[in-house]
């Protein structure tokens, strides 16, 4: 009950400070959603199912926030407010809060605002992008994430649980470059305070009952962390827009207040996109000047797309991710902080579907995943999902043998700008095949979360 009533105030004192901000223009986008809901809610008319729905959804300032708060934590609702104001012909700014509780009692609340620099035009850019500023602060309690242990060789009947709560309050900025690559460089800053707790599932032990700190480090100590990052990223369209590229290098630093846990992380992804439809464009899954509860499409049209389209619209995709980490011989990585490699990571990726989630936890990763998705009746597709990776304790085992291997099959809902829905049934690993059914945490079109490794 407690944690209800401190998502309320969260949410309310958000509210309050663009209400105070810019009063007469939120009473204004108020009777306007409240106008639009009346005209669209009202009446149960098949005509009107999907009006009422991108209100209730996508509305602003006010609508309802829904989402899969991370894989084994069940699916997640609450309030979410989104605020657009326009200081001068110089900045745009946006404000994105909300606050949901999930089915099993797990809960997020965070406030995240983006100021867009539309007077900063560097002549290469296209027209539209701008450097984006971004503040954000986010807490997350989550009551059950599984642990089996560290490095490819842990055991699924080793299978324990814990809680975990993390805070990160920080900001960070994109900045384009060059048009012809859409080049842009990318920095961040944040502060990261994680708590672990015992877990509460009756079908596994609690993780304090199986490990300890030598075999999980962080899990009796858990300093706070400043950590920095910067990101390089180019993302052009090549041979007619009929290959679509997507690279970036990332370089992280974790500096804990016990220097022991100190260390340093790398991540390079390659994504390909190969349209296979007349359409060449489709939805973007992030739109840098959005929050993660905005869907606008532009800085300038604040509308989310149309629920219902008669586009089709296909494509086959290739990715590459490899991630190593770097610390001192004296130092341990946080197993909190370690990337996970099976079903849905923490952040509620796909990575190797058809293992249980989170069932391989080391410093080092790699991961291929091929895909062909296509629409099949308006927002509805079908996927095909294949994908292999390892993860390694010492980055020397990085290498491309012994690798886990999973295919998937399944939906997805791709409609307007609400949250992505996928439902897939996957196979292949030896331990056992696996159903997945998970709701993006932010809307089509809206920025991610923090990351929460």
């Amino acid at each position: 009950m407690k944690t209800v009533k401190w998502l309320v105030v969260i949410f309310v004192l958000s509210f309050t400070n663009g209400i105070y901000a810019q009063e007469s223009s939120t009473a204004a986008e108020f009777r306007h959603e409240g106008e639009k809901f009346k005209e669209n809610c009202s009446k149960f008319e098949l005509k009107l199912i999907t009006g009422c729905g991108e209100q209730l959804f996508t509305g602003k300032p006010l609508h309802i926030a829904v989402g899969s708060i991370a894989p084994q934590n069940g699916l997640s609702f609450g309030p979410a407010f989104v605020k657009h104001w326009t200081p001068s012909e110089n900045w745009k700014w946006n404000l994105n809060s909300d606050g949901v509780v999930s089915t099993n009692g797990s809960w997020r609340a965070g406030a995240y605002v983006n100021g867009i620099s539309t007077k900063i035009k560097p002549g290469t850019i296209t027209v539209g992008s701008y450097p984006v500023y971004r503040l954000y602060v986010q807490s997350i309690s989550l009551d059950n994430v599984a642990f089996y242990g560290l490095g490819s060789s842990s055991s699924r009947s080793n299978r324990t649980v814990f809680g975990l709560r993390e805070t990160i309050a920080g900001g960070g900025l994109t900045y384009p470059i060059y048009k012809p690559l859409r080049l842009s460089l990318r920095g961040e800053a944040n502060g990261r305070w994680v708590d672990i707790r015992g877990g509460s599932d009756p079908a596994s032990p609690s993780i304090e009952e199986a490990f300890t700190e030598a075999t999980a480090p962080g899990l009796t100590t858990h300093p706070g962390v400043m950590q920095f990052g910067e990101n390089v990223r180019i993302r052009p369209s090549v041979l007619n827009e009929n290959l679509q590229l997507d690279y970036s290098a990332s370089f992280q630093q974790f500096i804990a207040s016990d220097s022991q846990f100190s260390f340093n992380r790398m991540t390079l992804e390659f994504s390909h996109r190969i349209p296979i439809t007349k359409k060449k464009t489709s939805p973007l899954s992030v739109r840098d000047h959005n929050g993660p509860d905005d869907c606008s499409q532009d800085v300038t049209n604040r509308d989310c797309p149309k629920m219902m389209t008669t586009d089709r619209v296909g494509s086959i995709g290739f990715r590459a991710i490899l991630t190593e980490s770097f610390a001192p011989a004296a130092h341990t990585i946080p197993f909190y902080f370690q990337p996970t490699l099976g079903g849905s990571d923490i952040n509620g990726r796909l990575t190797v579907s058809s293992l249980d989630d989170y069932r391989y936890r080391a410093p080092n990763l790699l991961l291929f995943q091929a895909n062909i998705e296509h629409t099949v009746w308006g927002p509805i597709g079908a996927m095909f999902l294949a994908e292999t990776g390892k993860v390694a304790e010492d980055k020397k085992d990085i290498e491309l043998n012994g690798l886990v291997h999973s295919f998937a099959v399944g939906l997805t809902l791709r409609a307007g700008g609400l949250p992505v829905m996928q439902i897939m049934y996957a196979w292949g690993a030896k331990e056992r095949n696996h159903t997945i059914a998970s709701v993006n945490t932010s809307l089509l079109g809206g920025s991610a979360r923090p990351a929460l490794d």
